[in-house]
């Protein structure tokens, strides 16, 4: 599409930013005072708070409840138009970005496009597993899991039954660690009341980490920590080992070992999610633009990068600061004020990431987290944790509505040891044929 979109022309510089995760709507917030015009673009019309898609993945949560319309959050920013559209390309000569509504001109570019799931180019993996990065996954994912249990009812054979009840998650940070613990929960409190008729002791929940021990880049006191508390919970944590291949049945590990089961759940690696038309020089391993201490993309001087996207090769992160949430809010932050250098001809700030910590939470009333305050870390693990990593949580939802409607979700939970929101509504991924995948001894 070689026509303009129709957005309004307001005789100041364009600021376009494409992609509305933590990084890019920080930015867009940031600019609020400054003499631009925002064009932010996304593929969808709101923006999703992904710490919490495990939630919604095992029935914790709403969907609803962790997603904010971008409309909404920025209707006060007079000087900010969203666009829903795909992303084609970036034409910098002519500094026009395509996509799938028209041509939208730029005077600056800044690209917040995230990350996205690294299958390091297993396709098998990539058909046959499950991944958690957007809410279209996460609900798959509990509607898998439910549908799952619903055939495991009607299952006469014992080992074909077992794969239905059985899940495999592979990657030990954070996303992992979360969702074995809150499968875990489910196991103990709720799953037993709703499908009376199965013996959950069948029930295995199998973690597989390629290095030596979870949650790699916190403290080894957490990371130690979370294993035992994994552990407890019956979660068989497997460290030093690699998933080789998935048939949809059958997961074969670079020792030789097997598992069945109809649910891998895939949290092991992303990786950025470039733009065609940005010099192929610029990208680093992993899909990260190389950027420089102002976030500006190497090779150019008004393009930029932040977030997932954006690697910022330091002495102290030789491959980039961490994809998470806190490098990417601070980058827009200061991206926003660098602009604003920009437009009236001042020296520009260098960025220095301030690393607040890290946190991961094991199920009710079990979490670890490292956090640094006043130059000082300062570590725990257990209740006061749990307590941090919830408190942390919902303060940082985007809407006092989120707040408010995950406290009380949680809340609920809390007391009742329940999880109401078990729905089976739209995409599921339905098993394939045992006679398709299985040895033939098992069939």
């Amino acid at each position: 599409m070689d026509e303009h979109a129709k957005i309004e022309e307001l005789g100041k510089p364009r600021v376009v930013i494409v992609g509305g995760g933590f990084g890019g709507l920080e930015l867009a917030k940031a600019l609020r005072h400054v003499n631009v015009q925002v064009v932010l673009i996304d593929k969808q019309n709101y923006h999703t708070f992904q710490p919490l898609l495990y939630q919604v993945a095992t029935a914790g949560l709403d969907a609803d409840d962790i997603v904010s319309p971008f409309r909404k959050i920025l209707e006060e920013q007079d000087n900010v138009f969203f666009r829903m559209a795909e992303v084609q390309a970036v034409d910098t000569d002519n500094q026009v970005v395509r996509t799938s509504i028209g041509l939208v001109k730029y005077d600056y570019l800044v690209i917040a496009t995230g990350a996205t799931t690294n299958y390091f180019g297993d396709q098998e993996m990539a058909k046959n597993s499950v991944a958690i990065k957007s809410v279209e996954d996460a609900i798959m994912l509990r509607n898998t899991v439910l549908n799952n249990f619903e055939k495991a009812l009607q299952v006469e054979d014992p080992i074909e039954r077992n794969s239905l009840l059985d899940f495999v998650i592979v990657g030990g940070g954070p996303t992992g660690v979360e969702v074995a613990g809150a499968l875990s929960e489910l196991r103990k409190h709720v799953f037993p009341k709703d499908y009376r008729e199965l013996d959950f002791k069948e029930m295995d929940i199998h973690l597989i980490q390629s290095g030596p021990a979870l949650l790699k880049g916190m403290s080894p006191e957490a990371s130690q920590k979370a294993l035992d508390f994994l552990q407890n919970f019956g979660v068989d944590v497997m460290l030093d080992r690699r998933v080789k291949s998935y048939d949809g049945y059958t997961v074969t590990l670079n020792t030789g070992e097997t598992l069945i089961t109809r649910t891998l759940i895939w949290a092991a690696g992303v990786s950025g999610a470039p733009i065609e038309g940005i010099r192929k020089e610029s990208v680093l391993k992993g899909n990260r633009y190389q950027v420089d201490e102002h976030n500006r993309i190497t090779g150019y001087n008004n393009i930029f990068a932040i977030g997932d996207i954006a690697a910022m090769v330091t002495p102290d992160y030789p491959e980039g600061h961490p994809m998470v949430a806190q490098p990417a809010i601070q980058q827009g932050k200061l991206l926003a004020k660098n602009i604003a250098n920009l437009l009236y001809q001042r020296g520009l700030e260098k960025f220095h990431y301030h690393d607040k910590g890290a946190m991961a939470t094991i199920g009710r009333n079990h979490a670890v987290a490292d956090v640094k305050l006043f130059n000082k870390e300062f570590r725990t693990q257990g209740f006061f944790a749990w307590l941090m990593w919830t408190f942390v949580h919902v303060i940082s939802l985007v809407s006092f509505r989120n707040r408010l409607a995950v406290f009380i979700s949680w809340t609920w939970s809390y007391f009742n040891l329940d999880k109401g929101l078990r729905f089976i509504i739209g995409n599921k991924r339905e098993p394939i044929p045992v006679e398709e995948t299985a040895p033939k001894e098992l069939v």
